[in-house]
């Protein structure tokens, strides 16, 4: 591999002399270098620590360092690099190890460019190994990139970089473009921390790029990692959503480890079953060949095909029933290092039974009623409305002219279905999941309402309502945002069919243009006439 010569007669402690400068990130250089009193080769990591005017802090960094990786290795024994001696002098952390015969993934990425999806659904099992056995014993590495994991020939990867976490207070010693959300908000770090990082170098290896650029002053970085929308991965095919999953900014959103476990094992899997097989005939392998369409948000329109293997399909469909949000939890698209319209989270079934009585009729919005249908309600449609029966099995009036503009399904566990006509700015999503829970109006507080607010001009108009909907549990939310300059008005209701089953509705329009008697007649009549799959 190609090594950066320098020309250095330093050495650490007395006894480590620096040679080469393997790599370098933000705050972080591995260096090649001799053990004088042993005469051999070792790994020494430079970690620039902050100031400590006082003098309290930093000498107990290097006790920390040494005791959590020896914590670690006894987990998993193979998979970190014996830490020698970790010492604190010249405003650094100077950690040597034992050499490891591998490169650094930064340093790798840097000679050889990106990986395709299969070389990085490895690389990802691997590290999901070291930190599950991590995270059993309570163990955050919170420190994770390129420069802490080193890829072998032969054998899995080596993790260093154990225990630099909150050994300071300072929010992240290194790469500060792989800190998460909740690392660059100072708050308390956890598993979920570590899984955003595997995302951030899953990114990396599949785009050649941090999801987050490295603007030079950590502080600056971390407030781009914390406020700026993600930059939407173009080369990731089948690992799309499994990347966007461990990439939200809410780490109780994220996919936890063994999602991610079982998506990365399916695609090795794959890629090992497709290369022993013989050809499958044509016929079949249309069949197999599923294209999951990512819908983009639902105001632009913007279709994107994510991919079509089956191995997407499954990537998909362990995605969606992870996050237990509402049907088709996809990550929007959005764009490099500026603020996005928020994205529409699909609306979430079930009340709580406080409200749960019998004979609760359905509301619409404020100030309209919704009966629920009755078998003759679509025989009575308003002028201009005509009956739409989808392929999937719902129902519903739709006005004359519209059709489907958007459908992101995962085989038969989850849909979405967006609405609407050219040159109408409004749109209707109905969405259907088999993996909903049981409270709408928690599910629309704690898992909907957070991303809106952080996406910014953001209202809720009201409380969050729970309701009945043609005699099941459902709940209501309205709000207001801005998209593409123009401030919009959300309607959301979901329903719960019962089994985990369970649709939403959501209707989108122009805040302007609520209260015409036109969209008003539209919303009242979808709510009358939509009709889910039989139960």
């Amino acid at each position: 591999m190609g090594r950066a010569r320098v020309s250095t007669n330093e050495s650490v402690a007395g006894r480590y002399r620096l040679v080469e400068v393997l790599h370098r990130e933000t705050n972080l250089r591995c260096w090649y270098a001799d053990d004088t009193r042993t005469g051999r080769p070792c790994l020494v990591m430079e970690s620039r620590l902050p100031e400590d005017p006082l003098g309290e802090l930093l000498p107990h960094v290097p006790d920390r360092v040494l005791r959590t990786t020896e914590d670690v290795t006894r987990l998993c024994p193979g998979r970190m690099a014996t830490v020698i001696e970790a010492v604190a002098e010249a405003s650094c952390l100077w950690t040597a190890t034992t050499w490891i015969d591998g490169t650094s993934l930064g340093a790798l990425l840097a000679e050889q460019g990106t990986f395709n999806h299969v070389r990085a659904a490895r690389v990802g099992l691997e590290l999901l190994d070291v930190l599950d056995a991590a995270h059993t014993v309570g163990i955050t590495h919170g420190e994770l990139g390129p420069g802490h994991v080193f890829v072998r020939d032969t054998g899995p990867v080596v993790v260093t970089g154990w225990g630099l976490s909150q050994a300071t207070d300072a929010p992240r010693l290194t790469a500060p473009a792989y800190a998460s959300p909740e690392q660059a908000r100072g708050e308390r770090i956890g598993p979920a921390t570590d899984l955003w990082a595997l995302g951030a170098l899953l990114y990396t290896m599949l785009e050649g790029r941090p999801p987050y650029r490295d603007r030079g002053r950590p502080e600056a970085t971390l407030k781009g990692v914390d406020r700026l929308p993600l930059r939407t991965p173009l080369r990731a095919g089948p690992l799309t959503r499994l990347v966007q999953g461990l990439l939200r900014k809410d780490p109780r959103e994220r996919l936890d480890l063994e999602v991610a476990r079982e998506v990365l094992t399916r695609i090795v899997n794959e890629d090992s079953a497709s290369a022993s097989a013989a050809p499958v005939p044509g016929p079949r392998l249309r069949d197999a060949a599923v294209a999951l369409r990512g819908v983009g948000r639902e105001w632009s329109r913007r279709t994107m095909v994510v991919g079509t293997t089956l191995a997407v399909m499954t990537v998909a469909v362990a995605v969606l029933t992870a996050t237990q949000a509402l049907p088709g939890g996809d990550s929007e698209p959005e764009t490099a290092d500026t603020p996005s319209p928020s994205a529409s989270s699909p609306g979430a079934p079930g009340a709580p039974d406080a409200t749960d009585t019998p004979g609760d009729a359905p509301s619409a919005p404020p100030s309209s009623a919704a009966p629920s249908p009755s078998p003759s309600d679509t025989d009575k449609l308003p002028p201009g409305f005509q009956l739409y029966r989808a392929p999937e099995g719902f129902s519903v009036a739709l006005p004359e002219g519209w059709k489907r503009l958007d459908t992101s399904r995962a085989g038969d566990v989850a849909y979405r279905v967006t609405f609407g006509a050219e040159q109408d700015p409004r749109t209707l999503a109905v969405t259907y999941s088999e993996r909903v829970g049981p409270d709408p109006v928690a599910v629309w507080r704690d898992d909907v309402e957070p991303a809106l607010k952080r996406d910014g001009d953001y209202d809720r108009i009201g409380e969050i309502r729970a309701t009945k909907y043609q005699g099941r549990r459902a709940a209501d939310m309205e709000w207001t945002e801005e998209r593409n300059d123009t401030r919009v008005r959300t309607f959301g209701r979901g329903v719960v069919l019962g089994a985990g089953r369970g649709f939403s509705l959501r209707w989108t329009t122009p805040a302007d243009d609520w209260d015409d008697a036109e969209s008003r007649r539209a919303l009242e009549t979808f709510l009358r006439t939509f009709r889910p799959a039989a139960a």
